[in-house]
């Protein structure tokens, strides 16, 4: 984890140090990329040993096919490579994701006995493998060259910054940065400054949102109140932690010099869950665009194509995320509400006031959540029924009234910190006296609170691990 103090203390340290005392010009000026893999490769090892030896065969496979693709470009044998790459990075990511869902099923449909296979999930293998996977595409296609250096390729895919948990950063988008990039104090400083940010967005807020949602899945006096308090600290710790990570993940990119693909812009303030699907996971949204969606026809074909494409590329979503079928309900509930967006309710939002809008992607963010959180489906109908008074739970209880004081002005910072009501005022003083001592001061209040919740042990999952 990036908020941990075995990364913090030790790893990020050595790893700067290293890095810069290395010559920008050694080896031909590769050698700070040496540095980068071998970091990544040790950050990688760390966590997964074993499937350390995975992460280098995806790589292998998908460089060698590469560079074969791009040596027989427009003929029959390229194709076949591309096959071959998508299919051995597909056969990857179904077998240690998806195989004991599979032999669920099959148990459950002809009444067998299979035995599950217990597999561990790779770290990250769903990041990795869509990154190989786009980087074949796009040399197929003629978007980018094959690279012809293993070693500089390799670090591209295992670059510890979005290793485990994106962003989704495609080749062409640092294809440059690897062969030349500029590492500034500039650069160093901008990079350092949006670690603090996502690092205190995890610690402070994330962590905090989970400890709620847990203090609710323990309780024994729930009620209506609760199930909807643990919805909307569920909402906000989703949101904070993975927003948070993909700050860290940009801001490490920034100080080595790399420039990472934004992750989220502020969703929700949208008005639409179209918008909000733009704004949310941006870069997997991009590959689903175009990987899938566009190669299927995109909105060029006839509306039943069309919506075939929509529903196509939203189960693949949820099934990206988990094994599980409330991750697929989940994806197909989305689906279903972009076509119905984008057939009917669409123009109703956009002539109707904003706050219509809004509270429109709210209420689906906050039954999608709790859909995506829950224990299976039954959980889900569980949950949902909640928060609807179902099996006649009270309204209130003095749990959720005891919790909801005790929470009400980090929620209300949420809430606030979701917008960006702060950024627009940091903008407009940017270049004012005080705005030039307030950053630092707050950058070191943040990273000196986050550090101090992190040495005190409390509460750090990273939810995102699980997919």
């Amino acid at each position: 984890l990036f908020s941990s103090v075995t990364f913090l203390c030790l790893f990020l340290p050595a790893t700067l140090a290293v890095y810069f005392l290395v010559p920008r010009t050694a080896l031909g000026g590769r050698a700070r990329n040496f540095v980068l893999l071998a970091a990544s490769l040790l950050f990688y090892f760390f966590g997964e040993p074993v499937y350390t030896l995975l992460l280098l065969f995806s790589s292998v496979s998908d460089w060698l096919h590469g560079i074969y693709i791009e040596k027989h470009r427009d003929t029959p044998s390229a194709k076949r490579a591309l096959i071959s790459a998508v299919v051995i990075n597909l056969l990857l990511l179904g077998f240690f994701k998806y195989i004991d869902f599979l032999i669920g099923i099959v148990n459950g449909i002809f009444g067998t006995s299979i035995p599950l296979t217990g597999v561990p999930l790779p770290l990250g293998i769903s990041f990795f493998t869509f990154q190989t996977m786009s980087y074949s595409i796009d040399v197929y296609r003629g978007n980018t060259h094959a690279r012809a250096d293993f070693a500089t390729f390799a670090t591209y895919v295992c670059l510890f910054p979005q290793l485990v948990a994106g962003p989704i950063v495609r080749y062409s988008d640092v294809e440059s940065e690897l062969a030349a990039r500029e590492t500034g104090l500039e650069q160093f400083a901008a990079g350092a400054r949006r670690f603090v940010f996502g690092l205190a967005k995890k610690v402070i807020i994330a962590n905090s949102m989970g400890e709620l949602c847990s203090v609710f899945r323990a309780s024994d006096e729930k009620s209506i109140l609760f199930y909807w308090l643990y919805a909307v600290a569920y909402m906000f710790q989703i949101y904070y932690d993975f927003s948070g990570y993909s700050d860290m993940a940009i801001g490490l990119g920034r100080i080595f010099g790399f420039n990472f693909p934004e992750n989220f812009n502020y969703p929700y303030i949208s008005r639409s869950v179209t918008e909000f699907w733009r704004r949310w996971h941006m870069t997997l949204g991009g590959w689903f665009r175009d990987y899938v969606y566009i190669p299927l026809g995109g909105n060029r074909v006839s509306r039943v194509k069309w919506i075939r494409n929509i529903l196509v590329v939203w189960f693949l979503t949820g099934m990206w995320h988990g094994a599980e079928w409330n991750f697929i309900a989940w994806g197909v509930m989305y689906g279903i509400l972009l076509l119905v967006e984008k057939l009917w309710v669409g123009k109703v939002l956009e002539r109707s006031p904003r706050i219509f809008g809004h509270v429109w992607v709210i209420v689906w963010t906050l039954f999608g959540f709790v859909l995506f959180n829950a224990n299976g489906l039954s959980g889900a109908v569980e949950d949902i029924g909640g928060m609807f008074g179902a099996g006649g739970i009270p309204l209130v209880s003095g749990e959720a009234l005891y919790y909801l004081r005790s929470y009400a002005l980090l929620l209300a910072f949420a809430a606030v910190g979701s917008v960006p009501l702060l950024r627009k005022l940091a903008l407009r003083y940017e270049d004012s006296g005080a705005m030039t001592l307030l950053e630092p001061v707050s950058c070191a209040l943040m990273l000196l609170a986050s550090t101090a919740s992190i040495v005190n042990g409390s509460f750090n999952p990273f939810l995102y691990f699980r997919f």
